[in-house]
């Protein structure tokens, strides 16, 4: 009896693990994997393992700003089944990353977007051991050459998060509840610009919606959007960031 109740409060209960194939992915790869479980001092009865793809959004209202997990996406990896003392198993399972997971490796002065894996045993009456695993998100090359080539324009990354909301371009729209914005900034001796980007990865085509404002602009700030398929060469992005670049 003193076992059941100690794994009722998470001592000596079933722990959890889970083990990546790869920490580092691209936009809307597969992550696959598995998660590996042990049994505790007692025999336990697992409803479910449920993996959730979660990342940070910044939500902004009359009381300020807040900062709020996000579930992008949920997995649940298998059946319930009963776990006995000591027992150990592995659960392999694969999980698509979200089509509008935010991207993590940016090399920006202020970087605050995070995404992660969330694996969850859910036990009755008992505590739910859990697991969090960081992922690395890095770039498709088309978008990677779309920031170098703002880049090599003479901007700056300075900042990344990621926002509540959603995000409306010509002939597309976001979906997910949150979207990653990406600033650029070029500062001249009168004024400076700045450019907000986001990415929208839909399939076989890369949507990119742009905001950009001038400090001494006086018409305020603008919106470009282009979409490019993640086949598209350097003309073809050149081409594509003249309007945003020139505005």
């Amino acid at each position: 009896m003193l076992k059941k109740l100690k794994a009722s409060l998470g001592i000596g209960g079933a722990k959890v693990d889970t083990v990546l194939d790869e920490m580092s992915v691209a936009q809307g790869a597969i992550l696959t994997g598995r998660v590996e479980i042990l049994g505790g001092d007692v025999g336990q009865q697992i409803e479910a393992i449920t993996i959730k793809l979660n990342t940070e959004m910044k939500v902004e209202n009359d009381n300020g700003v807040s900062y709020q997990t996000y579930t992008l996406d949920t997995l649940q990896a298998v059946a319930p089944f009963y776990l006995e003392p000591n027992e150990s198993k592995s659960v392999p399972f694969s999980l698509k990353l979200h089509d509008e997971t935010p991207i993590t490796a940016l090399n920006a002065t202020n970087n605050q977007c995070h995404v992660w894996l969330e694996t969850t045993l859910d036990i009755d009456f008992a505590i739910d051991p859990r697991d969090r695993d960081f992922l690395q998100v890095r770039p498709l090359r088309v978008a990677a050459e779309v920031i170098r080539t703002i880049e090599m324009a003479g901007f700056t990354m300075v900042k990344a998060d990621v926002e509540k909301g959603f995000l409306r371009g010509h002939n597309f729209s976001s979906n997910s509840g949150c979207y990653q914005e990406i600033e650029f900034r070029q500062g001249g001796f009168l004024s400076s610009k700045e450019i907000e980007l986001s990415f929208i990865l839909d399939g076989n085509a890369l949507h990119c919606l742009a905001e950009i404002d001038r400090s001494l602009g006086l018409s305020g700030d603008q919106y470009r959007s282009f979409t490019l398929p993640l086949t598209a060469t350097s003309d073809q992005i050149q081409a594509a960031l003249i309007p945003v670049l020139r505005a």
